[in-house]
């Protein structure tokens, strides 16, 4: 059995594969966050392309809370037709697709607002210091994550990811090197790991208990005095008691270091999650070859593999990986003469 084109199901979320797109910024929308044809373009080729899921972009919950001033945006109605049209392409594609909902934090780049953080610390030279957070900038942002839950079960997602990770806003309360409040949200990890709880506790109150909620984390910040797997670990466990079904286990960008990064270079930290932790992880990191996302598979190092930079430069890369792992996938009828063959 080739595990790659396995089936998988957590709870209603029921894939045909394991191969995942992973959330990329496009920087893409209109000025004010809304989804235009190059995003139905986008996300349905790789649909087509035949990925078992496609996760959106990083989504922001708040116009502040876009990475890039042409990130796609949730924080308003107007939003929900332009994203169900992104469901809707993949759905008549036979795909599952999953949206991202993000706040970049003290990391926002966007003209005429101010960054917000768990302190007034900035990511590095070139960015902005953020204005430290009151308990009443923390109410509204939580507030913000459960509206965008609302507006992606509206628009049809089959699953939610909420982004914990590269260095954004609930990275930045996790982590000890850009959270270094006095209150119940800094000090212990248990306290760090506070906002992460109640967004998680907020989308759950709109979100079906039947499906998926996935978390993204950086499993590794490589830098002293930041989160290590054992750390990661922790907060993957929490958030297990919370509610979460599935762990994206990424890492970095939470200070400005270098990084060695290498072909498979982040699948130790997803192995390592889901033996602790006993919850399904998606692995990724330079994942290139069908052979290496399988054998990842079939070691057990995870439960599904992401795939970023590949399938930007080959969208079609499932079916390709379909042919050189000796599985006989069906093809969209309108490429079947294109059918790679021996």
């Amino acid at each position: 059995m080739v595990k790659l084109f396995s089936s998988i199901r957590v709870k209603n979320l029921d894939l045909e594969n394991r191969i995942v797109m992973a959330p990329m910024c496009m920087n893409s929308s209109d000025e004010e966050g809304h989804s235009t044809d190059w995003h139905y373009v986008h996300y349905g080729t790789r649909a087509m392309g035949g990925s078992g899921l496609i996760i959106v972009e990083a989504t922001g919950v708040e116009n502040r809370g876009r990475i890039l001033h042409r990130d796609l945006g949730i924080w308003d109605d107007s939003h929900i037709p332009g994203l169900k049209k992104i469901v809707e392409v993949c759905h008549e594609n036979n795909r599952k697709v999953a949206i991202q909902l993000g706040h970049a934090g003290r990391k926002a780049l966007i003209p005429h607002e101010e960054p917000i953080g768990p302190s007034s610390i900035p990511f590095d030279e070139k960015f902005r210091a953020p204005k430290e957070m009151t308990k009443e900038d923390i109410k509204i942002v939580v507030n913000a994550f459960k509206e965008g839950a609302r507006r992606s079960l509206e628009a049809g997602f089959d699953a939610v990811e909420i982004h914990g990770a590269h260095g954004y806003l609930i990275n930045e309360f996790l982590s000890p090197l850009a959270n270094i409040r006095t209150d119940e949200y800094g000090g212990s990890l248990e306290n760090r790991a506070r906002f992460l709880v109640e967004v998680i506790r907020a989308v759950k109150e709109v979100w079906p208990e039947d499906k998926a909620l996935l978390l993204r984390l950086s499993a590794e910040e490589f830098a002293e005095g930041g989160h290590h797997i054992e750390d990661t670990i922790r907060v993957a466990e929490i958030a297990k008691a919370e509610g979460i079904d599935i762990i994206d286990v990424s890492s970095g960008a939470v200070v400005n270091v270098p990084i060695d990064v290498f072909a498979g270079y982040q699948v130790p930290y997803a192995e390592a999650i889901k033996k602790a932790v006993d919850i399904p992880v998606i692995a990724g990191g330079l994942i290139g070859s069908p052979e290496m996302a399988e054998e990842i598979l079939k070691n057990n190092r995870a439960d599904m593999v992401f795939l970023g930079r590949q399938l930007l430069r080959e969208p079609y890369w499932p079916l390709r990986a379909a042919f050189e792992l000796g599985v006989d996938l069906e093809y969209p009828h309108q490429y079947e003469r294109g059918r790679y063959r021996r």
